[in-house]
């Protein structure tokens, strides 16, 4: 009994990294295709942005329903959603890197500190996180909203606060997700995961970017 309870352990531990590790990979391949499209679309007018913005919502919606049909096209478009992701960022990236390139490289260095360190302990933790999870989703609403009225509405500070609040709530998402990582044994997961981890760590590297572009 002991020997079959082992042998189940090490089955379960076995595929916590096979789906780990295909996570991960398909994180780094949706980084080297957005910073593909960054370089393709470094030319692109800001007209552009919407629509490559839209045709990656299609994408990641696309993935919701190939999942559990065809892992090549659940791939193919997660490549997509790189892509377009780094074509609609395209003109931004440009902007910084001709007027403030500093701040591009501590936003990476920031970004990836801060996802590997909120990610282990996500993952490490035996904690429940799906109540954090729900607040955190709730909250980025409640941000989205601020932003919008950070439009209209001048507020003291106003786009630190809404930086420093989106790391908040994307330091509770990246927790969760990482958790789910670990608590996930259906490899074919692992896109829509990796599409998960990709877009908290893109959204992280923004807040960053908006923090140490400040000149105020």
């Amino acid at each position: 009994m002991n020997e079959s309870m082992s042998m189940r352990a090490a089955g379960i531990a076995g595929r916590e990294r096979t789906l780990f590790g295909q996570t991960m990979l398909y994180v780094a391949a949706t980084a080297g295709f957005f910073a593909l499209g960054s370089y393709l679309g470094r030319d692109l007018s800001q007209g552009w942005v919407i629509v490559w913005y839209l045709v990656a919502i299609g994408c990641l919606i696309g993935m919701q329903f190939t999942v559990r049909r065809s892992a090549a096209v659940t791939s193919a478009l997660l490549v997509a959603v790189g892509t377009t992701l780094g074509l609609a960022m395209a003109p931004t990236l440009v902007w910084y890197a001709s007027t403030n390139p500093q701040a591009l490289w501590q936003a990476g260095g920031a970004t990836a500190l801060f996802i590997a360190g909120f990610g282990a302990a996500g993952y490490a933790t035996r904690r429940d996180l799906s109540g954090l999870a729900r607040l955190s989703f709730w909250a980025l609403v409640a941000l989205i909203v601020f932003g919008i009225v950070l439009i209209f509405v001048r507020i003291p500070h106003g786009s630190l606060i809404y930086s420093i609040l989106g790391l908040v709530i994307f330091a509770g998402l990246t927790m969760a997700d990482f958790q789910r990582l670990r608590r996930s044994a259906d490899i074919d997961s692992a896109p829509l995961l990796a599409a998960s981890i990709f877009l908290d760590a893109l959204n992280v590297f923004l807040f960053f970017l908006r923090i140490f572009s400040r000149n105020d």
